[in-house]
């Protein structure tokens, strides 16, 4: 046998690229993120509006998606207790987030298997909650959910799920994620606005005449200015809750809030898509558009009013120094803008993101910055290019728990808070 001879330096150089190769091996684990963005185009394209109906499917079962946020194409009995239903777009091509929310009850308590399948090519994504009173929900019980292992078998994402329900004459909703509409959001805004420091007001309206809501946080004379936008995308309910936690943050009545209401000037769009929240859209808006690929076009009047209120801004001399634009994805990730390029104020998205997460025990953000000649076709690429403010996508996984999003929420409020005054 012949043995190799290795010296300190040669051993010391063999453990430090071993180091980097499991070091490099453990960054590789963390999810990509979205493919670069393509342009796109954003006229108004026809959209399908669903039949809203309650189906009787026979057996005293009955289904309904008479209400705001509801999606449901079509329901059938396809077993002795089970019921599919069917989900599809409001028109495509569209991204898979196949969003639903409907009622179930019947006339006597029964037990069935509820199966929700979806358009062919479409695989599902949100695992389903459920509530009896349409305010507090809880996820269905892994037990009794089970999703398409055929497909997951052959290293496709799974086309279905099913999970046992136990139903009666006491209505039961059943969603893709919490159901918070824009009538939801608009009383949120009210009792936001009851704070001394906050106004309420309104910067437009949606295609179909819904009110763009506005909150102003802070001191009115001040110049620098942050803009905060959320449910560009109507299923993206976590990243709504993260932006409610920022948002309430920034609003407090302790010294640091107060302090930098002082300094700095707080604008928030909180529902930037109501028709398509409303209407139970996977996507798009009531022209049957991605909002947040209409930031260079401007064809839409909810884009379009924003960047009339920000130009607004600018014009009478004041400054955006931050913005940052709530979104859902699969997994936590930041979308930010590339280092080569500087804004207002460089380096402060990076801070922000370190700070927060040296807050969190055991946190590794997962960081994924633009290429420097993006597309500036959505809020986060548009608005640093158009007004410099340093500009963040913040996303929020479907699945992450909800006390780690109202803390994430808090914390990214609180560091940026500190941080500008620090400035």
């Amino acid at each position: 046998m012949t043995y190799i001879s290795i010296n300190k330096s040669t051993r010391f150089l063999l453990l430090l690229a071993l180091v980097s190769l499991l070091a490099c091996g453990k960054r590789d684990t963390k999810w990509k993120g979205q493919e670069p963005l393509q342009k796109v185009d954003t006229h108004t394209r026809p959209i399908q509006y669903q039949l809203k109906k309650t189906y009787n499917i026979g057996d005293g079962i009955h289904l309904s998606n008479e209400f705001d946020g509801a999606r449901i194409n079509g329901v059938a009995m396809t077993g002795e207790n089970q019921v599919t239903v069917l989900i599809t777009p409001e028109n495509t091509p569209i991204n898979s987030s196949p969003w639903y929310a409907f009622k179930i009850w019947s006339d006597r308590p029964k037990n069935i298997e509820l199966k929700i399948t979806y358009n062919e090519g479409v695989s599902h994504r949100y695992y389903p909650k459920i509530s009896a009173d349409q305010q507090n929900w809880t996820r269905v019980d892994s037990a009794d959910y089970s999703i398409d292992s055929i497909s997951v078998s052959r290293g496709e994402s799974p086309k279905f799920c099913t999970f046992d329900l136990s139903i009666g004459t006491d209505t039961l909703w059943v969603a893709a994620q919490e159901l918070i509409l824009s009538s939801d959001i608009a009383q949120w805004s009210k009792k936001i606005a009851e704070y001394s420091s906050v106004t309420l007001s309104d910067i437009g309206s949606s295609k179909e005449g819904r009110t763009l809501e506005l909150l102003e946080i802070g001191n009115p004379d001040k110049k620098k200015l942050i803009m905060v936008l959320s449910r560009q995308h109507p299923p993206e309910v976590t990243g709504w809750l993260a932006m409610k936690a920022f948002v309430e943050r920034i609003c407090s009545t302790d010294s640091l809030a107060e302090a930098f209401r002082q300094e700095y000037l707080t604008f928030v769009v909180p529902c930037v898509n109501p028709d398509g929240v409303d209407h139970g859209h996977w996507r798009h808006s009531a022209a049957g558009i991605d909002l947040n690929r209409d930031w260079e076009a401007f064809n839409q009047p909810e884009t379009q009013a924003i960047r009339k209120f920000m130009q607004g801004k600018v014009l009478k001399g004041n400054q955006f120094i931050f913005a940052v634009d709530f979104h859902s994805t699969f997994e936590d990730i930041y979308y930010t803008i590339s280092p080569e390029l500087k804004g207002n104020m460089p380096g402060l998205v990076p801070a922000v993101i370190e700070a927060t997460a040296s807050d969190i025990p055991d946190y590794d953000p997962n960081i994924r910055p633009n290429e420097p000649d993006a597309v500036r076709i959505n809020s986060t690429v548009s608005i640093f290019h158009a007004f410099h403010a340093e500009a963040l996508t913040y996303e929020v996984g479907d699945n992450t728990p909800r006390d780690l999003i109202k803390t994430k929420g808090e914390l990214t409020a609180e560091n940026l808070m500190e941080i500008l005054l620090q400035k």
